[in-house]
């Protein structure tokens, strides 16, 4: 398999652009507090007396309001301009942060208001995520697409890393209420980078058709091809099975075993392998990068089967962290296989319908993992999780239109 390197230039040069900067700052900002709020969410409800069943369904609210909205998401970002859904999004995203961490630093919080507003906030994100991910080319020059997708993921990625290694110490220090708020302030800070971008509005050949149809176009453009259809099927089992090993099973197992903090510090594992895998990607262009990164995704697998098998820290951090590594290889080689082979005015409805063929088994598996896993045992669940994502990843190389996909310079 040939392959491609790149020397650290390619990242200090698309810094130079200024669009750019505002984006990747906007991203890493919110995700530092994106990293946060699950962990202290998971205990909020907790705290407040929920079940394993009552944390899944405050999860999924959040899961299904955003797979829900997403297809209209995508279509809004190739009719208005990508960075205004941005920044609206996170204001809103910003008043309902802060919401939620009011009410549980003033003790009128409840499950149902958690799962309310959860299901505010999937709707926010999904109305901005399509757009996320189709704006960054209109933000560098073609040539330099690679290094671009890749540094992003990777200061998203390291943001995420900080979240995830002091979440689990700010939620025992000083509660979940003033954990969420410092999500709410990110989001406030990523809205005001994503109000100052300037790049050209993104418009098709013709007259707007209706929304329906134009979802239809988005849909017949990801039928068209072989391995964005299959792998999205692939991400759908992955979602379904994963989701649930880790917002749900994972914050109860590793509690019980190690502590609460030893949850953040999963989760900081998790996102330290994402930034190994981020660095390698500013310097590996693999010219099969579909193959190579579809390869890499069956690591995920270790994460659960890590929890399943040992009480033992230095495991589980092993785990999560070959977990974050072998997604993020994929992630950053899935996006650049979308952005070099879909139309550009077509780009953020089929990154929706990504998001979406991804994610909308994933609330059914939040709302089943607690009972399901509380009937044949948590340990038992985590290795079948394992296994399907192992399987499922693998499986997805038979298909030739995946082997073969090549990536341009």
């Amino acid at each position: 398999m040939s392959t491609t390197t790149t020397a650290g230039s390619g990242a200090r040069a698309v810094l130079r652009h200024r669009n750019f900067r505002l984006l990747a700052t906007g991203a890493a900002v919110s995700a530092l507090g994106n990293a946060i709020t699950p962990v202290a969410l998971a205990f909020a409800v907790l705290d407040l007396g929920g079940s394993a069943t009552e944390l899944g369904l405050v999860v999924a609210s959040f899961a299904l309001a955003e797979v829900v909205t997403t297809l209209f998401g995508g279509v809004l970002g190739d009719r208005v301009p990508r960075n205004l859904m941005m920044q609206g999004s996170a204001a809103g995203a910003a008043l309902t942060q802060a919401l939620i961490a009011a009410s549980l630093i003033g003790g009128w919080s409840s499950i149902p208001l958690l799962a309310a507003v959860g299901m505010v906030n999937g709707v926010l994100g999904a109305l901005s995520g399509p757009s996320s991910s189709a704006l960054t080319p209109q933000t560098v020059p073609a040539e330099e697409l690679s290094s671009a997708v890749a540094l992003r993921r990777l200061l998203q990625n390291g943001s995420q890393v900080l979240g995830f290694a002091f979440a689990g110490a700010l939620v025992a220090g000083f509660g979940s209420g003033w954990a969420i708020g410092i999500d709410a302030l990110t989001f406030a800070a990523a809205a005001l980078c994503y109000h100052f971008i300037d790049v050209p509005r993104v418009t098709g050949t013709g007259v707007r058709a209706p929304i329906l149809a134009e979802m239809k176009e988005g849909a017949a453009e990801v039928f068209r091809h072989t391995w964005l259809w299959l792998l999205i099927g692939q991400a759908l089992l992955y979602h379904l099975f994963y989701g649930g090993a880790q917002g749900v099973l994972g914050p109860i197992v590793v509690k019980d075993s190690l502590g609460m903090a030893a949850w953040g510090w999963a989760l900081g594992a998790l996102m330290g392998g994402f930034m190994l895998g981020g660095l390698l990607n500013l310097r590996w262009r693999p010219r099969h990068g579909l193959l190579v990164g579809t390869f890499f995704l069956s690591f995920t697998a270790f994460f659960p089967l890590a929890m399943a098998l040992s009480d033992q820290l230095w495991v589980i951090l092993l785990g999560a962290g070959l977990h974050g590594f072998g997604l993020e290889v994929f992630d950053q080689n899935w996006e650049i296989s979308i952005v070099q082979n879909v139309p550009e005015d077509k780009l953020a409805r089929v990154f929706s319908f990504d998001v979406v063929g991804s994610f909308v088994a994933r609330p059914l598996g939040l709302a089943l993992t607690g009972p399901i896993a509380t009937a044949v045992g948590y340990d038992t669940w985590l290795v079948v999780v394992a296994c399907v994502m192992a399987g499922s990843s693998l499986l997805a190389l038979l298909s030739k239109d995946v082997r073969h996909l090549v990536r341009r310079s």
